[in-house]
């Protein structure tokens, strides 16, 4: 659709596709709608996602582009954190989860009003041969010293893209095959695969599982905690608008991929102690509670060596641990996990655990989540999206754009789909 028919085509039926999506899931009656809803909005967000840094870096000039670009970043990254304090807001109203997927119709609504307002990308056009229009819209884009100029170059530009390419069509075959072009798909791909596989998306979907892991109790908690979690995305994306054009893309993204790494490592350390220094279960403290005792607790041969985590990891059924009242790292009780036992634990004034123990590291694990953050959005975030809108030839932009977005979201979807298997199969540190 980006060669066929435009940059701004693809954006506006990406629009239409989310607000026709947000709708349907707003007021599906079962879920087989909700998840045709579901269908239309990953259409329109796959869309998006490659034509919006796509569209940008087209129509704006040299100099800004890479800030521009990372502008675009921001506003997902900020939009997100709008969006946990939108559905917070619903979290007390009738009807909760439909307001909340129903009001994401309204951006994309105003989004395509406004898209009807702005221009085609002035590139695309004088790949087609428009190049009237496109002078037209270059004369408003760039000052008027400069203009002639750019004109000339992108001509030129086109111009010996067209001679080079002939007038074959584009194929897979192709595209390997053309060595420049190969390079940049290697190159434009791996960063895209690489964003996901550092687990920012495991960071974002799961950022209140995680701070539970990390010994906090309350859903409350995670969820503002999580909030943190967001914003710090968000605040990482103004950084890189400042110093994308200063310091290049791959230096910012060395930076950020050590930032990275250092801040997974501090992460893999708490989790570790977390996990190998959890309080014990108590004989006295379960006995407490005798209606509830975790049944492989009570069978088991050596009870006496059972700590927080072993109880947690009872699964025939469920088991949770019920602190100390005194001192949530004392010995607790191993109890069955369902909402009596939770109310009752509660109602003694006691913290209940269901995915990690009581830590005096769950500070540490913050810190560690915050860096990683900081360290992330500035570079692995933004960067491989400016990356991929700059590499390739014009007449490969629209196919290998999309193809370096597919590969991002398989990736994503991998990430996701394989993290709380991971933690239950290979513990949270090794995750």
């Amino acid at each position: 659709m980006n060669d066929r028919f435009g940059r701004r085509m693809a954006i506006l039926i990406a629009d239409f596709l989310f607000f026709i999506g947000a709708v349907v899931m707003a007021s599906a009656p079962n879920p087989a709608l909700l998840i045709v809803g579901r269908v239309f909005v990953g259409l329109g967000v796959g869309m998006a996602s490659m034509t919006s840094p796509l569209y940008i870096s087209e129509a704006s000039p040299a100099k800004i582009r890479g800030a521009l670009v990372s502008t675009n970043g921001f506003l997902i990254t900020g939009g997100q954190f709008l969006s946990y304090l939108i559905n917070l807001a619903f979290t007390n109203a009738p009807g909760t989860w439909r307001w909340m997927l129903g009001i994401a119709g309204l951006p994309a609504l105003l989004q395509f009003i406004l898209m009807l307002l702005l221009p085609e990308s002035p590139r695309w056009l004088f790949r087609k041969g428009r190049e009237e229009e496109a002078k037209v819209i270059l004369r408003k884009i760039y000052p008027a010293d400069d203009v002639e100029k750019e004109i000339q170059d992108l001509k030129e530009s086109v111009e010996a893209e067209i001679r080079e390419e002939g007038s074959a069509k584009i194929n897979m075959m192709k595209l390997l095959k053309t060595k420049t072009v190969r390079r940049g798909l290697i190159a434009g791909v791996g960063l895209q695969v690489f964003q996901q596989f550092v687990g920012i998306n495991t960071v974002m979907y799961y950022s209140p599982t995680i701070v539970q892991l990390a010994g906090f109790a309350s859903n409350k908690t995670a969820l503002l905690l999580s909030l943190v979690t967001a914003g710090l995305n968000a605040l990482g994306s103004i950084v890189s608008i400042y110093f994308i054009d200063r310091t290049g893309r791959k230096k910012l993204l060395l930076i950020s991929l050590f930032g990275v790494a250092i801040s997974l490592g501090l992460l893999a350390g708490v989790f570790h102690e977390t996990t190998s220094h959890s309080p014990m279960v108590s004989r006295i403290q379960t006995s407490h509670f005798s209606n509830y005792t975790c049944p492989d607790y009570s069978s088991a041969t050596n009870p006496g060596a059972w700590d927080c985590m072993k109880c947690l990891k009872a699964s025939s059924p469920d088991c949770g641990f019920c602190a100390s009242p005194t001192d949530k790292l004392l010995p607790g009780a191993c109890l069955l996990s369902n909402d009596t036992v939770k109310d009752l634990c509660h109602d003694e004034s006691r913290l209940w655990y269901t995915r990690g123990c009581p830590s005096k590291y769950g500070w540490l694990a913050l810190v560690g989540l915050a860096l990683y953050i900081i360290f992330f959005s500035p570079g692995m975030g933004t960067a491989p999206w400016i990356v991929n809108s700059e590499i390739y030839p014009l007449r490969f932009r629209g196919v290998c754009g999309g193809i370096a977005a597919t590969a991002n979201w398989i990736s994503n979807l991998i990430v996701a789909q394989s993290f709380l298997s991971l933690t239950e199969a290979i513990g949270t540190s090794w995750t």
